[in-house]
């Protein structure tokens, strides 16, 4: 390993819990330049940010924390072409498999020598550059790279690097800052500025004329006052020679889905394209509980689902839970195959006799010029990183140019698909947790596009909003859901539905009056309608809101709170707005069965509605050990696909009289 005499050290990103670290000197001292965490949080994020193709997880003492370590960072490592290396004590050795499984590829037993750790840490290394496709037959290729003293402004720039860019490896500042494009020296110099005591490390891209693209991984030691930078050219990379097939048979490996993306960005027609990562939540908690025999099951159950959803786009699996989706195509049709998958893996796996719910995070990135294999996917690995830092959002998109072209032509379409008559409704039904009585539905508007398939509310009100055309389409769900519901058979006259009314139909003036004479003119009953208001959707004056949902209140139409938990005015509508029922977000319902602290946030929210006098309804009840924590706490009505998904009225019907 060569030090940081002769050129920058390569960076380690080291994850160890133990409260006294020698590991760190160790390896600084054989001329890694480590950028250490003590926390499985945010793991993902820090060793993306870290610029390394090396990981090291000490899980020797911690097995329950190196293992969720291993599950956050096992996709980037995959995806990146890394090394991870883990330390285990003796006796965990028999958790190799499951470290194996979550995306590990080296593996170290204590006790162990200091001598032994850094042979280590070689093979883990040379792993890396093989799978990066740096590796030449002499060896591995010569780091390119920099050093600035801050104090002195000396630069130092290694051999590789000069002969590259020809020119000195002692040359002034500003000889290395002019080699960059004017239009991008703006970005570099807030990415050099981003780094302090606190935040040790940055990245930034940039052309050089005549080599491509490069992307700077910038590293400030504070203490000895310096920067480094590793350059890593963007240039295409050939593919490793070598590759460990996936155990689970049936589903492509990564590298051959690597291989197939690099065909593409090798094609000089720069068709669109686009890589989806995926990881399941909450698997690492089925696979402790059941065992591998039922984790593997339930990965090849996601695959499927994962390959059904995404069509003809290319799917394989990565390290731990997370998969790959390669599609040739962007905008609009990715966002919907994302949607698709979401909506498919929240649904229950059973395998055997387990039933579990898992759900997913996903991260995209679309084709950008210049991009190769490892640019794009580490791309898609930051949004998927953002996606697991969010509270709520399930897909997280990398910003990119031209990223609303292809929901814009979905929007011009949405215009004739309601001329046409496309949009259609279905219901969801709400069930008593006391009878196990249908008591209610929720209506759902559904696109069912000709090229793209099942288009759900969220997509049909995005593409709205591009055309400007929210409101009309509102208006269009809001009398179809109406004429439907009034020639419902007999045997379901007796429940109540649920309409969904948006934060822009509130807004307008007048629209308490309208909404009335449509649904009079209907003949659907105003006693048995419940208007739900989407919590995420903000209400700019709540004043007018309350006074409009008073209007409606006083004619006999009840009035909801959709999603709650999931925005940032939930508080403030309890507070202003006349309600009689609160629905609670399928996530935050589904996390009841997590740990006991997701139990008392649940619990608070109930108990928090009931002393409001509101009603609450669960959403996405999937599990009956769900529904029976929730009506533990005090939940009176519950819908998802425990009774069922969303259906047709006949289908309805039919359900109700099976119940009965």
């Amino acid at each position: 390993m060569a030090t940081a005499d002769s050129h920058g050290p390569s960076p380690l990103f080291l994850l160890s819990f133990r409260q006294r670290d020698d590991l760190a000197d160790l390896a600084v001292g054989a001329g890694w330049k480590v950028v250490a965490a003590r926390r499985a949080a945010g793991a993902e994020r820090r060793f993306l940010s870290s610029g390394a193709a090396v990981a090291v997880i000490d899980a020797r003492g911690a097995l329950k924390e190196g293992r969720e370590a291993a599950s956050a960072i096992g996709g980037a490592i995959a995806a990146n072409g890394g090394a991870l290396l883990v330390l285990v004590s003796r006796g965990d050795t028999i958790a190799i498999g499951d470290f194996y499984d979550a995306g590990a590829t080296h593996f170290l037993a204590s006790p162990f020598g200091d001598s032994e750790f850094l042979q280590a840490l070689r093979y883990a290394a040379r792993h890396a550059e093989r799978m990066a496709g740096d590796w030449r037959a002499s060896g591995p290729a010569e780091p390119l790279g920099w050093r600035l003293e801050v104090a002195t402004r000396a630069l130092l720039l290694t051999p590789a690097l000069a002969r590259l860019l020809d020119i000195d490896e002692h040359p002034r500042p500003v000889a290395l800052w002019q080699l960059i494009d004017p239009t991008e020296r703006r970005t570099a110099m807030a990415a050099i500025r981003r780094l302090s005591r606190a935040r040790r490390a940055a990245a930034f891209a940039h052309d050089l004329p005549g080599l491509g693209r490069m992307v700077q991984h910038l590293h400030y030691d504070a203490t000895a006052g310096h920067i480094d930078s590793l350059v890593e050219p963007l240039g295409a990379a050939p593919e490793p020679a070598a590759v460990l097939r996936d155990a689970l048979i049936g589903m492509r490996d990564a590298g051959s889905a690597r291989r197939w993306i690099d065909r593409r960005l090798a094609d000089p027609e720069e068709r669109p394209l686009s890589a989806m990562l995926v990881a399941l939540n909450r698997f690492d908690m089925v696979n402790a509980a059941y065992g591998r025999a039922a984790g593997d099951a339930l990965l090849r159950a996601a695959f499927k689902r994962i390959e059904e959803a995404a069509g003809t786009a290319i799917v394989a699996r990565l390290g731990g839970s997370e998969f790959l989706v390669a599609i040739e195509d962007g905008g609009a049709r990715v966002d919907l195959v994302a949607e698709r998958i979401a909506m498919d893996l929240a649904r229950p796996f059973v395998t055997g006799e387990t039933t579990a719910v898992l759900g997913c995070r996903i991260g995209i990135a679309g084709r950008e010029p210049g991009d190769t294999v490892s640019t794009l996917l580490r791309r898609a690995s930051e949004a998927l990183a953002d996606a697991r830092a969010s509270d709520s959002a399930t897909v997280r998109v990398a910003a990119g140019e031209g990223s609303g072209e292809s929901i814009n032509a979905l929007a011009v379409e949405l215009r004739h698909a309601m001329e046409r008559g496309e949009i259609d409704i279905l219901f969801q039904p709400q069930v008593s947790v006391a009878t196990g009585v249908i008591v209610g539905v929720e209506a759902l508007a559904r696109w069912d596009h000709k090229d793209l398939g099942t288009i759900g509310a969220e997509t049909l009100f995005a593409a709205a909003a591009r055309a400007d055309i929210e409101i009309a389409l509102s208006d269009h769900i809001q009398r179809i859901v109406l004429e439907r519901a009034a020639a419902w058979p007999p045997s379901l006259c007796g429940l109540r539905l649920s309409l969904n009314v948006t934060a822009g139909d509130i807004g307008r003036s007048g629209f308490a009056e309208l909404f009335l004479e449509r649904v009079d003119a209907s003949g659907f009953p105003r006693n048995r309608l419940t208007v739900e208001i989407v919590e995420n959707g903000l209400i700019e004056n709540l004043a007018t809101a309350a006074a409009l949902l008073a209007s409606l209140r006083r004619v006999g139409v009840r009035v909801a709170v959709d999603d709650f938990g999931t925005g940032y005015s939930s508080l403030a509508y309890l507070k202003s707005l006349p309600l009689d029922y609160l629905k609670i977000d399928k996530r935050l319902a589904q996390d009841i069965t997590g740990t006991v602290r997701d139990r008392v946030v649940v619990r608070g929210v109930i108990d928090m509605a009931r002393s409001l006098g509101l009603i609450v309804i669960a959403e996405g009840v999937e599990t009956k050990e769900q529904l029976d924590l929730l009506a533990r706490e005090g939940c009176q009505i519950y819908q998802g696909y425990l009774c069922s998904e969303p259906i047709s009225g006949a289908a309805l019907a039919k359900l109700v009289e099976a119940m009965a």
